[in-house]
């Protein structure tokens, strides 16, 4: 696509948009009366607006039918954990049995350590990388000294180059160097701090020539850009639902386990009794038979009513398609680019951390502001752009394709370059 520096581009843009109507199934953010421009669904995803009633419904059930609301009405509790699994497996390139909704993102790091960090002889170290996400550092450097080994020796950390990120040959690299001393690769699907998008396929198979298992944490890539993983072979993968998903604050998490492993009921794990088979789950035995899927994994009945607001979230996505919704947001981010480099006010006082290439991001831009960095976020905050700050001097902006459009980021960009006028 040709960009173009105006207003009347970004408005036929908006227009053109076979997508432009689910902004309207969204509570957009106002302040002093005027819609802001959210460009913080990295953190938050926007509320739907159909979230409200799929609540009430299962807090009616309750209240209606109490108890018999696992087996009774619509969508019976005790089955609650299939819905949802469709919509997921399509997200994430999955086979449904592949996938399950369950407890939240560190939890679940937790729960996926236990089954696939398992040190044996000099195969011991778990590969990261630098600056990770403390989820998945806490996680990672405390499962290491539950098995009793020093994680200053055992975690090694890709350093991401300052100002810069890595390349898929720096971390196969990295892989091969490690050889038969890997045991596991712990990895973002997105950095969250540079946005970048890692080679799933390459980096799982060069774990797996190395005799590691591959897992990746994608709190910021699931709903953001569609995903393979079934066919990529990735091990497992973990995620929240309140980023790109708008499954709202602190909302529930989700598991996916390759096949391979999954009907695989020897294979360690945390035991809990909903993952036991449910015809002989009420017998209380107290015999461990793992459900042969990933739904083996569950430890406890579901949030009912934090998933009924995921559901809320996920049927969007369903009609949406994240197929369609990838190709509004290579367009929509790389006007975001084009409009940041084609401004001079702008390109002289900023770095782009995140890869110029579609196919190496999602939808955000984390840029590195050269000078002011406080007063130009703070600016932006003023005249309601809602984004994202993180030390040093970093923003990260991130136009979804859901419910952003292309006047919202040529207006960020218009403010942006004011920002920066105003403190030179």
């Amino acid at each position: 696509m040709q960009f173009e520096n105006s207003p009347s581009f970004a408005e036929a843009q908006d227009q053109a948009d076979s997508l432009s109507h689910f902004r309207k199934q969204y509570h957009i953010p106002e302040k002093e009366g005027k819609p802001t421009t959210y460009f913080c669904g990295n953190s938050l995803g926007l509320q739907p607006k159909s979230a409200l009633s799929l609540f009430n419904k299962e807090f009616t059930k309750w209240r209606e039918l109490g108890v018999e609301g696992h087996f009774d009405g619509e969508n019976p509790w005790l089955q609650y954990h299939n819905m949802g699994k469709p919509q997921l497996a399509h997200l994430l390139g999955t086979l449904e049995s592949e996938v399950v909704v369950m407890n939240n993102l560190t939890t679940n790091l937790h729960v996926l350590l236990a089954s696939f960090y398992q040190p044996k002889g000099k195969r011991t170290k778990v590969l990261i990388e630098a600056g990770a996400f403390p989820s998945d550092y806490y996680a990672v450097t405390s499962f290491v000294q539950l098995k009793g080994l020093d994680p200053d020796v055992e975690v090694v950390q890709l350093e991401i180059p300052s100002h810069g990120h890595l390349t898929t040959e720096s971390i196969v690299e990295q892989i091969e160097k490690l050889g038969d001393e890997l045991a596991l690769v712990m990895l973002p699907g997105i950095q969250y701090y540079t946005g970048q998008f890692f080679d799933l396929k390459s980096i799982t198979a060069s774990a797996h020539k190395a005799g590691a298992f591959a897992g990746f944490d994608l709190a910021h890539a699931i709903g953001n850009l569609p995903m393979q993983l079934h066919n990529d072979e990735v091990d497992f993968a973990t995620w929240c639902s309140y980023k790109y998903l708008n499954s709202g604050p602190g909302n529930v998490s989700g598991i996916y386990i390759h096949e391979k492993h999954a009907s695989n009921t020897e294979i360690p794990r945390l035991g809990g009794w909903w993952g036991q088979q449910p015809d002989t789950r009420f017998l209380m035995d107290n015999v461990n038979r793992p459900i042969p899927s990933v739904d083996g994994w569950m430890m406890s009945n579901e949030n009912i009513l934090a998933k009924s607001i995921h559901l809320a979230s996920l049927q969007l996505f369903e009609e949406a398609d994240i197929n369609v919704l990838r190709e509004k947001s290579i367009h929509l981010t790389g006007y975001l680019e084009f409009l940041l480099k084609d401004n001079p006010s702008i390109a002289k006082n900023i770095q782009i951390l995140t890869p110029s290439n579609p196919n190496e991001r999602g939808c955000q831009l984390s840029l590195f502001l050269i000078n002011h960095g406080k007063e130009i976020f703070q600016y932006l905050i003023d005249h309601g752009v809602i984004l994202d700050w993180r030390e040093p001097n970093v923003i990260r902006v991130a136009p979804t394709p859901m419910y952003n459009t292309f006047g919202e980021v040529y207006l960020f960009c218009t403010l942006l370059a004011a920002a920066f006028e105003q403190n030179p």
